[in-house]
């Protein structure tokens, strides 16, 4: 019962402790750098591989440590190459990105947790607007686009990561090259009446920036690591020294000090599953020193009526006839609880009083489980509590035991009344 007891609150209370694995969710991010337009563009048109003029700047919430949705806003101005034909472009591109941490994915916390990769991939609108444009009075150029990229965090501290991150986008209905010098159709020319083409522009950018993490949690989802949530070994030992000072028996009833209402109970006094001494007569004598524990009397008579002392043989034999004298086990055992056993050195001093009283042991269980298995195991409480009988001097010839299967006569709609079920009766012959 103890190690039953002992192995639950193990669970219960080590879950407790490291259950919570709340981690932040919530970041923004700043960033810049550079961008490079790779077509299309007018002939004679080149741009410089690396371009400083690009700014975003966003907000990125993850689900849980591995998968995430991010929003972003750059913008910046595309340029010439030094030393070919100068051009300058202005742009601006809101996208919504889904986000995964391969750092996580990986499991790369085996080879460091100060760093991490995220990839991004998603949808977004942009605009245009290039200062030399062969239609000068031609509006904001208008696109639908799709970026992906990848990002390489390193964490600073548990609020704030360092982030170098390169997104490549892919723009929809470019109607004009990145330089405005052409319309983007070959061998089309412009023509207002057609708002917008199919054709396409691509660009990239790569920049270094900031991560700001918000929320109460010590750390975000890009370092959370599960694994973390386990208890270490000193904590695993704290646990159980607590849960091994919970289960002390400091009065030897049989009943854990935390379950244990009467922590003081005298040595060899009857107590119920709280550890409350029985007085099963309510006379104010306890059941350990109630010579008539089963009908009431003054204490100056040791618990027993005055008028029935003499009788005291034929009460005895009632109380336990009427099952008032029980031994109860816990679910499928067929071992005592603590507790009872001092029902069976009950019977075993009216035996010893009464020498020429045979005695049936009657075992019952509750109505959990198939009926032939009932019956077996009644009939194992039975012969446990035989065997204490036999051990405590009686004569075998005078005890018999028998397995009786279901008890039908108590409620079972209840935990309390299966226990009830779960016994040991006697029937004096």
């Amino acid at each position: 019962m103890k190690k039953s007891i002992f192995f639950i609150l193990s669970i219960l209370l080590v879950s407790q402790v490291y259950s919570q694995t709340e981690f932040n969710k919530w970041s923004i991010e700043l960033n810049g750098g550079f961008n490079k337009p790779m077509g299309p563009l007018t002939p004679g048109y080149f741009s410089p591989t690396l371009n400083i003029g690009h700014t975003d700047f966003g907000a990125r919430y993850m689900f849980n440590e591995k998968f995430g949705l991010a929003t972003t806003f750059g913008f910046g101005k595309f340029r010439e190459a030094k030393g070919t034909t100068p051009f300058e472009s202005s742009y601006f591109n809101f996208g919504v990105l889904g986000v995964m941490n391969w750092g996580r994915l990986l499991n790369l916390e085996s080879l460091t947790r100060k760093f991490t990769l995220l990839s991004e991939g998603g949808f977004g609108m942009g605009g245009l607007d290039p200062q030399a444009r062969v239609i000068q009075d031609f509006d904001t150029d208008y696109v639908y686009s799709f970026t992906g990229g990848i990002r390489a965090l390193y964490s600073i501290s548990p609020r704030v990561s360092l982030q170098g991150k390169i997104n490549a986008t892919v723009n929809g209905r470019q109607r004009f090259t990145f330089d405005g010098n052409e319309f983007n159709q070959d061998g089309r020319p412009f023509d207002p009446e057609i708002p917008y083409i199919h054709a396409t522009g691509t660009w990239w950018a790569g920049t270094i920036g900031l991560n700001f993490y918000l929320g109460k949690a010590e750390q975000h989802a890009d370092w959370y690591i599960a694994s973390d949530k386990y208890a270490t070994k000193d904590e695993l030992n704290a646990a159980v020294t607590e849960i091994k000072d919970m289960l002390k028996d400091s009065d030897g009833d049989g009943i854990a000090d935390y379950l244990d209402k009467e922590p003081n109970t005298p040595a060899g006094a009857r107590v119920n599953q709280s550890g409350v001494t029985l007085d099963s007569d309510q006379d104010g004598t306890p059941d350990h020193l109630d010579k008539c524990p089963f009908l009431p009397g003054p204490s100056s008579t040791q618990g027993c009526p005055v008028e029935e002392i003499r009788e005291q043989v034929d009460y005895l034999k009632k109380a336990i006839t009427d099952n008032y004298v029980n031994v109860y086990f816990g679910f499928d055992s067929a071992k005592p609880l603590e507790f009872s056993i001092s029902a069976a050195n009950f019977v075993s001093n009216f035996l010893k009083k009464n020498p020429v009283v045979s005695l049936e042991i009657k075992g019952y269980a509750d109505e959990l489980g198939a009926e032939d298995y009932n019956i077996k195991l009644s009939e194992r409480r039975a012969k446990a509590v035989y065997n204490i009988l036999i051990a405590s001097g009686i004569d075998s010839a005078r005890l018999s035991f028998k397995g009786y299967g279901e008890d039908t006569s108590v409620d079972k709609s209840s935990p309390e009344g299966r226990q009830m079920a779960r016994r040991v009766s006697f029937d004096i012959q």
